[in-house]
């Protein structure tokens, strides 16, 4: 039934995968479906943003976090699941959708853990915009 699966994973917020990452190895186990951890960076390239900054920020940035990346999925990601990194730029729902294009995924799998308004409360705000603009199927962990 699904052979791509997405997980957007902030790697300094630990709610963002603690409850996501078992239902997504879950599902990976059972249809043999393929594992995309995704990390969002902030789009540091808009000249707005990038200006205040040093040069050669976003490349140093994007080291360190795919390094961290990596180091997660060899922590947490069992050996017996095809896993791929991927580090995508922009707000975190967009940069999700994108990738989610991107590599093809048929499952998005994500969790729902911030609780500033009610529409937050109820899902997350982020969850929403990737469960209302995706085209594939959206699982909200909670």
């Amino acid at each position: 039934m699904y052979s791509k699966i997405l997980l957007p994973v902030d790697l300094n917020e630990e709610a963002s995968w603690s409850k996501a990452l078992p239902t997504a190895l879950t599902l990976c186990r059972s249809f043999g479906a393929s594992l995309h951890v995704v990390t969002v960076l902030p789009d540091y390239q808009m000249p707005l943003v990038g200006s205040y900054f040093p040069p050669g920020f976003a490349e140093k940035a994007r080291e360190t976090v795919s390094k961290a990346q990596h180091e997660f999925i060899r922590d947490k990601v069992p050996e017996d699941i095809q896993v791929q990194s991927v580090i995508v730029d922009g707000s975190p729902w967009e940069a999700i959708i994108k990738a989610s294009r991107k590599i093809e995924a048929d499952l998005i799998v994500m969790a729902s853990h911030t609780k500033r308004k009610f529409v937050d409360y109820v899902l997350g705000p982020n969850a929403e915009h990737v469960v209302h603009h995706s085209k594939v199927s959206v699982m909200i962990v909670r």
